[in-house]
């Protein structure tokens, strides 16, 4: 539900819309009161906050009233395209008997989206020729999904469909960490909840699905490291340099902490709620005590 502008792909069609979309995102999902939202809501039904014109009630103030989780939400722009294409613009409001099949639509367009926003991502890394072929013929297939009715889309086994795009994106993010040096460390998948991770050189480092929650990141060069699907809820920006990671998104730059010296790529905001203040520096290492007495010679 984020409404930053500028806030995803450079491609057109994978920014979110909310003024063209039906409020898919405030209706169709679960959530449960957490940290990230301050209530319970069952699927299909909508939000309290939800107005008449689609549009959150309380957009402004959604992380003081309780509701981090909703300004971190990115539809990669599924939810104008399930409400005005599959459905041709008719608001399941006014034709209720659409509402059920259109938020199960809007549960596999949203992956195919974000799918599209990373295959072109992953293109603009100019993989070698033979990979960007490959890249190039799943952005083609997978545009070709969006376009399809809905019935035609919920009957795609679109989590075996993912399974079969993210190799390819994986591959890429590799072919851009090696390019011209040597990889970085591999941490794919790691669990790095509130880590310290100020020492920890992350160049070119492979960060795929890492739980960064809460992790110290401050000051930390992550150039051509590869951030897809990382969680970087609460992971302390302040002074990082992301000028160069690889397949970071906004939503990610909105769920973390950062301030106005944490380099960022060209096409991405940095947040409203980021610190203005400066980055806190690193905390030197104790020194040794100075010896007063001679050490013993080996013997």
């Amino acid at each position: 539900m984020s409404e930053t502008p500028g806030a995803t792909s450079p491609a057109d069609g994978l920014r979110a819309d909310c003024a063209r979309c039906f409020g898919l995102c405030c209706v169709a999902p679960a959530f449960a009161a957490s940290a990230d939202f301050a209530i319970d809501k069952p699927a299909g039904q909508p939000c309290p906050n939800l107005r008449a014109d689609s549009r959150c009630g309380i957009h402004a103030d959604l992380r003081d009233r309780g509701f981090p989780g909703c300004t971190v939400f990115d539809c990669f722009g599924a939810g104008q395209r399930v409400a005005q294409v599959t459905f041709g613009g008719r608001d399941w409001r006014d034709a209720p008997e659409t509402a059920a099949r259109m938020f199960d639509t809007f549960a596999v367009m949203r992956p195919l989206h974000e799918l599209l926003w990373y295959l072109t991502e992953a293109l603009a890394t100019r993989p070698p020729q033979s990979l960007h072929d490959e890249l190039s013929v799943a952005l083609d297939e997978t545009g070709r999904l969006t376009r399809e009715p809905a019935d035609t889309l919920l009957g795609l086994d679109v989590d075996a469909y993912r399974g079969r795009v993210n190799p390819l994106l994986s591959r890429a993010g590799d072919a851009a960490r090696a390019r011209g040096g040597r990889p970085g460390v591999d941490r794919r998948g790691a669990h790095l909840f509130g880590v310290d991770l100020r020492r920890t050189d992350l160049r070119r480092a492979n960060l795929r699905g890492a739980l960064l929650i809460g992790a110290d990141l401050r000051g930390v060069d992550l150039g051509l490291a590869d951030l897809t699907g990382a969680d970087l809820r609460g992971a302390d920006l302040r002074g990082a340099d992301l000028s160069g990671a690889l397949f970071l998104h906004q939503s990610q730059l909105d769920a973390a902490r950062g301030d106005r010296h944490t380099a960022l790529p060209p096409a991405r905001t940095r947040p409203g709620h980021w610190s203005p203040l400066s980055l806190t520096p690193l905390p030197r290492a104790p020194r040794s005590p100075a010896r007063t007495t001679r050490p013993p010679r080996p013997r």
